[in-house]
């Protein structure tokens, strides 16, 4: 399967709800897109069935760097990603989608005036209501710390990269 028709075959993408039921059919969407995938019932997918699996699955094409790596973690002794390895690679992949999300969203609750960045400003309002009792010269040092190439404003990654700080490992 090509990965244009993966791509018309995406429908929604990430597949399934929230909470335990919603794992079941994340879980069933994910052997559903394996299967589909795996056109030749090799019981494996080699790089193209799994770029497909992921725009599928996703909704974008994974790069180059994203398939080595996964296909890097293949077992020697298996000629691609088995239906097990693959249910915990989406497992993993998910978890990460939907923590990218939160982070957007609270970014994005911060980010009041839709400029794509944080000021001190904004900040310092963000902090206002989630801890009124903090005084302002940690809320300036946290700026500061956060705001990594010291241009005055937090853009997304610098944002994201400080939320996620501690959560790998």
């Amino acid at each position: 399967m090509s990965v244009a028709a993966g791509a018309q075959r995406a429908g929604k993408g990430g597949g399934g709800g929230g909470g335990r039921a919603g794992g079941a059919q994340r879980r069933k969407r994910w052997l559903e897109v394996f299967e589909a995938c795996d056109e030749d019932n090799k019981g494996y997918l080699n790089r193209e069935d799994y770029k497909v699996a992921v725009v599928m699955l996703f909704g974008y094409k994974p790069s180059k760097m994203e398939v080595d790596s996964v296909m890097a973690s293949v077992k020697q002794n298996q000629s691609g990603i088995s239906r097990e390895d693959f249910l915990n690679l989406m497992s993993t992949k998910k978890a990460a989608h939907l923590y990218h999300c939160e982070a957007r969203q609270l970014f994005t609750a911060f980010d009041r005036q839709c400029k794509g960045f944080l000021s001190l400003e904004d900040f310092k309002k963000a902090f206002s209501v989630v801890a009124p009792k903090l005084p302002e010269r940690i809320i300036v040092e946290a700026f500061r710390e956060v705001d990594q190439d010291s241009d005055g404003h937090i853009s997304f990654k610098e944002f994201e990269s400080a939320v996620s700080y501690g959560q790998e490992n």
